[in-house]
């Protein structure tokens, strides 16, 4: 990957690596330890021949999830718009923030997640994957720092200015999340996601202002 920026680079080559060892047989112990399951008391499932483990919420989890994912389109999608929007948002933020920006979305779309099943889905218990909020996080930054781009979505191919196609996106994001459309997709973590890639950006460029 010649063109890409090293940090960009790093993580499509590590969340392909993850998602291969996923494929190759180490998917259930994965999804087990590294997937971010709901706060609350674990649950123990068998294993068969008199072995059991216990699955439940770790710390760790609030990061490690963003490597796996569900299926190979879920890798795919992800992939393809970490290629499309990491290179020119890291170009803008160096490698250090861009790392730290990308985290921090990962982080905020794992809170995120977590707080909606633990107030509005206390029932449910299933595990989060997919590196979605990241993703989310860059897709508003390239819209803050590209504001005359053009996206356009595959299905309707109308380009739009990046700021309104983000915008359009979060309100339609959040209209499936509130009226539960598309079961088992993490609505809300790509909007945490976005949320703290919005804020991050804003904190950085309000200490970057000159002061009189």
């Amino acid at each position: 990957m010649p063109n890409l920026p090293r940090v960009t680079a790093s993580l499509l080559v590590a969340n392909v690596l993850v998602y291969l060892l996923q494929q190759s047989g180490g998917g259930d112990g994965l999804l087990v330890n590294f997937a971010l399951w709901p706060l609350g008391p674990g649950h123990v499932e068998s294993l068969g021949h008199g072995s059991f483990v216990r699955i439940g919420f770790e710390p760790w989890q609030l990061i490690t999830y963003s490597f796996l994912h569900g299926s190979t389109t879920h890798i795919l999608f992800n992939m393809l718009a970490l290629w499309m929007f990491g290179g020119p948002v890291e170009n803008v933020l160096g490698e250090r923030r861009f790392a730290i920006f990308y985290f921090a979305c990962v982080l905020g779309a794992a809170c995120a997640q977590l707080a909606v099943m633990y107030l509005f889905q206390p029932g449910n218990f299933y595990p989060t994957v997919g590196a979605s909020g990241g993703v989310f996080g860059l897709l508003l930054a390239f819209a803050m720092f590209y504001p005359h781009a053009r996206l356009a979505l595959m299905f309707v191919p109308i380009p739009v200015p990046a700021p309104i196609f983000v915008t359009g996106y979060m309100i339609l994001e959040l209209i499936l999340g509130v009226t539960g459309t598309q079961a088992g997709v993490a609505h809300f973590a790509h909007l945490g996601g976005a949320i703290v890639g919005f804020v991050l950006i804003r904190v950085w460029r309000q200490r970057a202002q000159p002061r009189s």
